[in-house]
Order: C-alpha cells, then structure tokens, then sequence
C-alpha cells in the first residue's frame, strides 16, 4: 500500500478493500466482523447493527440530501440482512457559518425517511467546528434493526442462485457528477436514494427464499458481485444486456470512461435467490414505483471460482473486475 491515504481508497474497490483488510481488520479482527456483511448479526441473531458517515458533495442532490442518504444508507444496510430498522443514533458535524435553514431541511429530509423505516432516533452528537475544518456538514448514523429473516448471508450463494437487481444502476453517481458539474438533461435524471425496508418487507412477506441481499452502493453492482463470488468461492455470470441502463447514464459512462456496473447507487440491491423464486421475486419488485426496471442478470456457476463473469450479446465473455482507481469522490 501507498504510505499515505488517497481517494481510491474509499471508492468502494480494490484500493478500498485493501486498506480495510491490512489496517481495520488485522487490528479488530473478530469473528463477527470477518463475516464482511452490510450489518453485523448480534445478540444470538436477534439483532443487526451497522454505522455509516455521509460526506457527499454537493449536500442537495437530484432526488434528495446529505439528509435522506444518511437514513437511506444505514437503515438500507438492515434491510439487506431481514432486519426491520428499530433505533439509530445521529452525529452531526457541521462547520462554522453553514445556513440554519439548511440545517433544518436536512433534519426534515432525515425525518421523513424515519418514517417511512418505522425507525426512531435515540441519541445523538453535535459538533461544530471552525471554518474550513470539514466541508459544510458529515453526518454519521448508526442503526439498530430487529433480525425478520435470519441466515441471509453473503458467504451462502450457491449454484442454486439467481441473482437478481432491483433498479436501473448507476443513477446516484451520474447524478452527483452531473449536479457538480452543472449538467442539464432533457430528461429527469436523479439519484435512485430511496428506503428499501419497504420492498424487503415485501419480499419477506411472500416467504422469498432469498439467500443474499445487498444495496451496491460505492464500487456499485461490480463491487457487490466479486465480494459474494470471493466470500461464496463461487463464479457469478451477468448477462450483459440484462443489466438496466438509463440512457442518461449511458452517456455519463461515455463522458467519463466509466461502466455503469462500477458507479454507486443508493436505493437499488442485489439479490441472490432460489432460481425458482427469481420470476416471482421480479414481479413483487416491479410492483414498486421504485424499482420498476427490476430484472434477472446473472446465474451463479463454478466456472471461474471468485470471479464474475460479464457475457456480451456477442458471446465474448471478459471478467468483470473489482473497480479501481478514483472513480467519483465524495459520492455518499
């Protein structure tokens, strides 16, 4: 590793998994922590536990705030274990001469997804600082979530999977570089944070045999697919056409060299599921406004063990690799 930190070491990639397996995990290691899950599994299983911190830039987005995503993300994070959100703590750092008002939007924002989680905040932190010290606002938030399904699991994805995505991909990173940069588009592009508690109800609901779940936020869906295939020691195939592209975000990609599958998303999961339950787990999922464009792109294999595979239309196939490099900075 480089002797000092650099930005693509929080993009979610390689660079990220590297400086979380050399630093954080030799030094914390445990048995709970090595299972490398969105949220911790505690008290005999009852419980899942996950913290998060948000530092996006700019703070309001196409399609939401630092506020939204800083509930969106964490209480996401329990929802891709079974678990329904219940208690969260917030911790604000906000910098010397930032608008009350738009303080106050972003606490409103935070509440209205509370809501719509069925969580409650019960404690909390402020700090200000001198101008300069931080950009604006962080916000941290910690989320305690009451297991509904238990054994979800990223290390269980067998050949018996599907592997399923709830959302077109892409949309929040192409947002947030489009918002920075001032780009205008005839159509309504914005960032797909949402809650996702809604639709795992859903799901569990309809007694789904789901065997993993996870919303593919930094690294995106290319992040997501190489943890299961290392975690399982299985080969992952996806479909390339069966990936749900936005047009707009096809054209970002183009701009900037970049494939949809390694932007960073904030209300669109993954999910590895009985093939037998795969159609009926899209039909329950389109039901939902949000994730309309649902679809089946892969199958789980033993091919190339701890890869993923991307089959072209052509019938190429090429790996599709952990992303590496800076990416887009400050996107959650």
């Amino acid at each position: 590793m480089n002797k000092t930190i650099n930005l693509a070491q929080g993009n979610g990639g390689e660079e990220n998994a590297e400086l979380i397996s050399k630093i954080f995990y030799q030094h914390f290691k445990n048995d709970i922590l090595e299972k490398c899950e969105d949220a911790a599994i505690i008290d005999g299983g009852r419980l899942a536990f996950t913290t998060d911190s948000f530092t996006v830039s700019p703070l309001f987005f196409d399609g939401g705030d630092i506020g939204k995503l800083s509930i969106c993300g964490t209480c996401n994070d329990l929802a891709m274990m079974g678990a329904k959100p219940a208690y969260m703590t917030c911790a604000v750092i906000v910098e010397e001469g930032f608008e009350i008002a738009d303080l106050e939007t972003i606490v409103v924002s935070m509440k209205k997804e509370l809501e719509i989680n069925g969580a409650i905040i019960v404690c909390g932190d402020t700090k200000v600082v001198p101008r300069g010290s931080v950009d604006k606002i962080f916000i941290n938030t910690t989320g305690i979530g009451v297991v509904q399904k238990e054994g979800i699991s990223s290390s269980s994805v067998s050949q018996a999977d599907t592997i399923v995505i709830s959302n077109q991909i892409g949309r929040h990173g192409a947002t947030i570089f489009a918002n920075r940069e001032g780009m205008k588009f005839s159509s309504a592009l914005q960032s797909d944070c949402t809650s996702l508690w809604p639709l795992v109800e859903k799901l569990l609901a309809e007694d789904i045999a789901i065997t993993a779940m996870r919303d593919a936020t930094r690294g995106g869906v290319a992040a997501v697919l190489n943890e299961w295939a290392k975690q399982s020691n299985v080969c992952i195939e996806v479909n390339e056409e069966s990936l749900p592209v936005s047009d707009e975000v096809r054209g970002i990609c183009e701009i900037l060299g970049f494939e949809a599958y390694n932007l960073a998303n904030e209300g669109t999961f993954v999910l590895a599921v009985k093939s037998d339950d795969a159609k009926k787990v899209v039909d329950i999922l389109q039901s939902f406004e949000e994730a309309h464009h649902a679809a089946i792109i892969g199958q789980v294999t033993h091919q190339y063990d701890g890869r993923v595979i991307l089959l072209s239309a052509w019938g190429s196939k090429r790996f599709m690799d952990l992303p590496t490099g800076e990416l887009l900075p400050r996107i959650c």
